[in-house]
């Protein structure tokens, strides 16, 4: 047998699961999962204006990120343009294309949709 494919070390020993514990594992594994997923949109809805003390919803988290962080990339975008007008150099303070055009892309299809 390949030393990979080989069984760890005091695993004959073990008994094998249960239907019943394998299914109890599962659940434990799905809450824990389910728990980090609810921690992360917490931690989200902590750090993006305005969500503080609303009723959370992930999907009205996510809408709020995606809006704040648009914000963002236009007001950089405006410092930007000031600080060239101003004849600065604004080498290092661009975004990549690809944000650029990402952000203005889904910003077109959100207009598109309401």
């Amino acid at each position: 047998m390949d030393p990979s494919q080989s069984p760890p070390a005091g695993a004959a020993d073990r008994p094998r699961l249960t239907e019943a514990q394998k299914k109890e594992n599962h659940i434990r594994s799905e809450q824990k999962r389910r728990e980090a997923i609810r921690d992360g949109f917490d931690r989200l809805a902590s750090i993006v204006p305005g969500m503080e003390g609303q009723g959370r919803s992930e999907a009205v988290v996510l809408d709020a990120t995606l809006q704040h962080m648009r914000d963002q990339i236009n007001k950089r975008k405006q410092l930007i343009e000031t600080g060239k007008a101003k004849g600065m150099d604004t080498t290092g303070w661009e975004l990549s294309p690809e944000t650029v055009a990402a952000s203005e892309s889904q910003q077109k299809r959100n207009e598109s949709e309401q």
